[in-house]
């Protein structure tokens, strides 16, 4: 870590904050995790983080030995490191956390972000979930935000799963609308899908076989179990030696 400010102490959180809680830096690490490779992918995880200032990350976590880059079939591709891979359960702890103690500021107006809903959505879906041939078109109709961004596409058409932000022309064989904050929290694991079905803040319009299929393609945020979680905050406690303030 030449060249590079640092803590000035031994103590390996130090150490470790040095490369690791640079602003932005768990995100793109998070999005790594997540499975995005290319430069175009993790920006459209990160929209609000400019392309320089992406790349900077990536070099300091290749200097780091976090990152390594390749030439795949399609261009550069950034991956983990196995050190990077250890980062695992750092980031999962991090939002498991966020889960547990800012749930209701997670759903704030100013951290919903369609785009970046559907990013996510897309990328955990399972396309193996819709059983049968051929192409399958669910239309997403948000309410809560602007009308250039009320309208997504996922086009399956079988292990692969796109996101369309204009209409592709084809077929819809399932209408899902919600508002923004609603489907946001769904994601979350705030609200269990039957009870947001149930109470009409997420209604599904097609075949009844299409709208069964939903709940087995949906799949929510790797961060969701945390967020089905209703144990209170007395029954979470800090480490030994340890105490909250008050």
């Amino acid at each position: 870590m030449a060249g590079k400010s640092s803590y000035g102490q031994f103590c390996p959180v130090a150490l470790a904050a040095t490369i690791l809680a640079e602003r932005w830096m768990p995100l793109v690490i998070r999005e790594l995790l997540c499975g995005s490779a290319r430069f175009n992918d993790l920006q459209r995880g990160v929209p609000r983080m400019s392309s320089a200032l992406l790349s900077q990350r990536l070099k300091q976590l290749q200097f780091a030995g976090i990152v390594e880059r390749r030439h795949g079939a399609a261009g550069i591709e950034y991956h983990l490191t196995p050190a990077g891979r250890e980062l695992f359960p750092v980031i999962r702890e991090m939002g498991f956390w966020s889960q547990r103690w800012l749930r209701h500021d997670l759903v704030n107006t100013e951290n919903l972000d369609p785009d970046l809903l559907m990013w996510d959505i897309r990328r955990n879906v399972s396309g193996h979930a819709v059983a049968r041939p051929g192409r399958y078109v669910a239309e997403f109709r948000l309410s809560g935000v602007p009308i250039s961004r009320r309208y997504y596409w996922l086009v399956f058409d079988g292990a692969t799963v796109d996101l369309c932000y204009r209409d592709p022309g084809f077929d819809i064989d399932l209408y899902v609308e919600a508002n923004l904050r609603a489907l946001t929290r769904i994601w979350l694991g705030h609200i269990p899908v039957g009870e947001a079905i149930r109470d009409g803040s997420l209604r599904l319009d097609g075949a009844s076989a299409d709208i069964t299929a939903f709940r087995s393609w949906f799949a929510l945020s790797m961060f969701a179990q945390a967020g089905m979680d209703r144990t209170g905050e007395e029954n979470i406690r800090p480490p030994s030696g340890l105490k909250r303030s008050s």
